[in-house]
Parts: structure tokens; C-alpha cells; sequence
């Protein structure tokens, strides 16, 4: 079976298309062992079998592979200081994000950290809308004033990237128990770095999940460094996903798309019926923790190069579609071609979109209708400040 004769998604422009992980037709069901078996805590395993088809797979490498080029063009435009503040890159970590939403629909909620590029196009942003952002441009998807670690896209279920480490588990949480109250059949999945596994946060929010039975899903993306800090320097106890103690736990193959996704299905249905569960997922960063950071200060070029060469996401997927005879190596080329004009004609485009005004300072700040503005004399003290608001009244 040739890519030719497949109906998959269309070469024109992604600037303002959406991105879906979704299939893209209806095929033969194919089924696919995971890379390594699932390791579980206090539940029983899903299967290794996972059900796909072609259509399905070429999405997943043409997804993953648009994520990959999308971060190194990110890498070479902070270079080129267009992009200011801290940046935080995803790539090698791809199959997180696509096999997630492959496992999930746009009704069950996800938060993050602030390696959030990937998820934020995983949730139905655009390309344009991701370049932009980290531009500081109006056509950003948080209007220029979140930059990297701040992408927001609440009408797709999307709660945003978040600074502080740790902060957005007990919020992820807290949707949760929303979803729980408001018997939506949904669930919220939140995710954090092997660096934030030992927040106090974390625990405390994860008992009163447990506790309530919420639909919380606690997404550990242990790429093995926090910051530069290896695991086992960090952890008494590296093994994540048992760390929930009463909550069972899974350790996935966070390299492998479809043992995401299987996995992400598998806690969903655990999650709506049991309440919380903890997902370890097993993956590796190839930049640094941020593009500060070098990445080989405190890890061998030799570890990353093998890692990329035995289980790269997106060579995985590749290896799949022409050992079942779904594409052909040039037709996957074209594919990888196509993928780099959309983002360089995407940076093109946010590169003309201008830069928020500055009356833009005062906007998002109160909820709307709430806000008053006022000039402050500097003959004011803050107490008087205050009495006048009728802040103590």
C-alpha cells in the first residue's frame, strides 16, 4: 500500500489549520506490539496489542515529525534573539504529546509545565500561533504576553504551560474535581517533569484526588534530568509511577506512540471509574533543559546519540510504515519536505504580526467588568490607597 493512494491530509498551509492527531481515514485495523511491556503498581497492565491502521500512523509521523521541526526552527530563531526569555524545547519527547491525544478526546483537560510547545499544537493550536507567542506577537496564542512557558488554549481543553515547578498539579487537580462535580465523563491529565516528582504539591494534591475519587491522571514525563540534575541524584526512589503509594501507577514507553496512546486510553477509563492514577512515562529530552543549557555539561554526546539511533519516536513510527508497506522512504522525504515549508512560511507570518500595544499592560488582568483604573498621586500613602478603594470596607 502505497502513500499515494491513501487519503491523508492535504499539502496546503498549516499556518492557521489546526493540528489533530486524530486519523485521518478509515483503514484496515492493523495491530502492533509495544517496544517493552508495560510495568505496573497496584493495577493490572493494559495489553501490549494495540489496535491502528495506516491512515492513523501516518499521522503519527507526520505529526511528530512537524513537532520536530517546529522546536529546532524554535532553537534557531532564540539564537538568532527573536525569541527572548526562557525557551524550553520538546524534541525527543514528541510521542508524548501525539499518543495522548490519540488516547483522549478534546473534552478531557490537560495542564503542563513549561515545556509546552508540542502539547499546546497537540490541543489544536497552530503553527502560527505557537511562532508568534514565542515572538511576543499579537497573534500569539496568549496576544504575545506568555512567550514560551505560558501557551493557553482553554476552548480545546488546554490549561496552559505553567513557570513554577510543580504549581500546575494541584490546578490540574482542581479540574478535575470540576469535571467530577460537573458529570462530565471526562478527565484531566497533568503533567510534570522527573524534576517536580519530589513537590510536596504533588502529594498533597494526589491525596485529596485519591481521597475524593477524581478523575486526575498525574503524567510524570521522566526524561531522566531535572534540569541538570540526573534522577538518581535527585530521587531515593526513581520509580515514579509507584510513588502514589495507595494510587496504582504505570510505567510506559514514553518513545513509543503507541504504547502512549494505549496506556492514555487504559487510564481514562481507570480514572472515571476508580478515580486517580499515575502514568510514568519513559522519554528523553535532546536539547538541554532550556536553551541556556548546553545539554552535555552532565550527560555524554554518545547517551544522546544513542538514544536518538534506538528509540527515536519518529524513526520508530517510520520503521513501522515501510516495514507494513503504508509509505515508501521518498514519500515519507516529501512528507519531512512539506513539513519544513509550513513552518518556515509560519515564522514568515508571525514574524509581520505586530507587537502587543502597550495599553495591552492593563488587559487579562481582573476578570472582565471587575477592574477599575486609577491614577495613584505619590502624595498617597497604600493605606490611604486602600480606604479610598473601599478595600478594608
Amino acid at each position: 500500500m502505497a502513500l499515494s493512494r491513501l487519503s491523508h491530509r492535504g499539502v496546503g498551509s498549516t499556518l492557521l489549520r489546526p493540528f489533530s492527531a486524530r486519523p485521518i481515514s478509515s483503514d484496515a485495523t492493523l495491530t502492533i506490539e509495544t517496544s517493552v511491556p508495560f510495568t505496573a503498581h497496584n493495577c493490572d497492565p493494559p495489553s501490549r496489542d494495540v489496535a491502528t491502521s495506516a491512515p492513523e500512523l501516518l499521522t503519527f509521523f507526520r505529526d511528530m515529525a512537524l513537532m520536530r521541526r517546529m522546536e529546532i526552527a524554535a532553537d534557531s530563531l532564540y539564537k538568532a534573539k527573536l525569541i527572548r526569555g526562557f525557551c524550553h524545547l520538546y524534541d525527543g519527547q514528541e510521542a508524548v504529546a501525539v499518543g495522548m491525544e490519540a488516547g483522549i478526546t478534546k473534552r478531557d483537560c490537560i495542564i503542563t509545565a513549561y515545556r509546552d510547545h508540542c502539547t499546546f499544537l497537540g490541543r489544536g493550536g497552530t503553527l502560527l500561533e505557537v511562532f508568534a507567542e514565542l515572538m511576543g506577537r499579537r497573534e500569539g496564542c496568549s496576544k504575545g504576553k506568555g512567550g514560551s512557558m505560558h501557551f493557553y488554549k482553554k476552548e480545546s481543553g488546554f490549561y496552559g504551560g505553567h513557570g513554577i515547578v510543580g504549581a500546575q498539579i494541584p490546578l490540574g487537580c482542581g479540574l478535575a474535581f470540576a469535571q467530577k462535580y460537573s458529570k462530565d465523563e471526562a478527565v484531566t491529565f497533568a503533567l510534570y517533569g522527573d524534576g517536580a516528582a519530589n513537590q510536596g504539591q504533588l502529594f498533597e494534591a494526589l491525596n485529596i484526588a485519591a481521597l475524593w475519587d477524581l478523575p486526575a491522571i498525574l503524567v510524570c514525563e521522566n526524561n531522566h534530568y531535572g534540569m541538570g540534575t540526573a534522577e538518581w541524584r535527585a530521587a531515593k526512589s526513581p520509580a515514579y509511577y509507584k510513588r502514589g503509594d495507595y494510587v496504582p501507577g504505570l510505567k510506559v514507553d514514553g518513545m513509543d506512540v503507541l504504547a502512549v496512546k494505549q496506556a492514555c486510553k487504559f487510564a481514562k477509563e481507570h480514572a472515571l471509574k476508580n478515580g486517580p492514577l499515575i502514568l510514568e512515562m519513559d522519554t528523553y529530552r535532546y536539547h538541554g533543559h532550556s536553551m541556556s543549557d548546553p545539554g552535555s555539561t552532565y550527560r555524554t554526546r554518545d547517551e544522546i546519540s544513542g538514544v536518538r539511533q534506538e528509540r527515536d519516536p519518529i524513526e520508530r513510527v517510520r520503521k513501522l510504515l515501510l516495514t507494513h508497506d503504508i509509505a515508501a522512504e521518498k514519500e515519507l522525504k516529501d512528507i519531512e519536505k512539506e513539513i519544513r515549508k509550513e513552518v518556515d512560511e509560519a515564522i514568515a507570518k508571525a514574524k509581520e504580526s505586530p507587537m502587543p500595544d502597550p495599553s495591552d499592560l492593563f488587559t487579562n488582568v481582573y476578570v472582565k467588568g471587575y477592574g477599575v483604573e486609577v491614577l495613584i498621586s505619590s502624595n498617597y500613602t497604600a493605606l490611604e490607597f486602600y480606604r479610598r478603594m473601599d478595600i478594608f470596607s
